[in-house]
């Protein structure tokens, strides 16, 4: 998770508290693994690395890359570094300047939604200026579902602010991306979006 206010949360048992709270976690996470998948891939940046559950998937299925990660909880980056020992990951904000350089694939899960609507589309302009020509950013994260009755993940209103795929899509294409919906479960959504260079 990215937000600061989420500190309280114990990476020992964050696992196990997220897939109680969120039923299709794992295939979600399956989702924004596969979605990353393609040649080229060289440099890799995730955007809330939690306890790095999403980095581990992402390098299975590109083992050779060189990945840096973000997340700004310093407990869950030292639980992540444990299991990562190859990953450069950092303690820092969604907010802040991202890291240097460019990447052939951003990837992110579970964290964008704790950014109001401003928040995130600055986010996606800043990620659009990171991508490297043909680069991908991939999004598994809650959204605000057409259909009440989908929304199913505890959102508390404060540090949770879903925002609808569509309106992310939107935000993307503003940003200078290719972004479409490639998979979703009730208030689960990945998206993908491609550098138009």
């Amino acid at each position: 998770m990215a937000s600061g206010e989420q500190f309280h949360f114990d990476p020992a048992t964050y696992l196990d508290m997220v897939r109680e709270e969120v039923p299709a976690y794992d295939e979600l996470q399956d989702e924004v693994a596969a979605a990353s998948a393609g040649p080229g891939v060289e440099r890799v940046l995730e955007l809330g690395v939690g306890t790095g559950e999403t980095s581990r998937r992402v390098l299975d299925v590109h083992p050779d890359v060189e990945l840096i990660g973000i997340d700004e909880s310093a407990e869950m980056v030292a639980a992540a570094s444990a299991r990562l020992a190859r990953a450069d990951l950092r303690v820092a904000r969604l907010e802040d300047p991202l890291p240097e350089g460019h990447f052939d694939l951003v990837v992110s899960a579970l964290a964008v939604h704790h950014l109001d609507g401003d928040g995130k589309a600055d986010l996606f302009a800043r990620i659009a200026e990171r991508l490297r020509p043909g680069g991908r950013f991939v999004l598994g994260d809650v959204v605000i579902p057409d259909d009440p009755a989908d929304a199913i993940t505890p959102i508390d209103g404060i540090y949770d602010q879903p925002s609808r795929a569509v309106d992310q899509v939107s935000w993307l294409g503003a940003a200078g991306l290719d972004a479409r919906i490639v998979w979703s479960r009730q208030d689960l959504a990945v998206i993908v979006a491609n550098s138009r260079t």
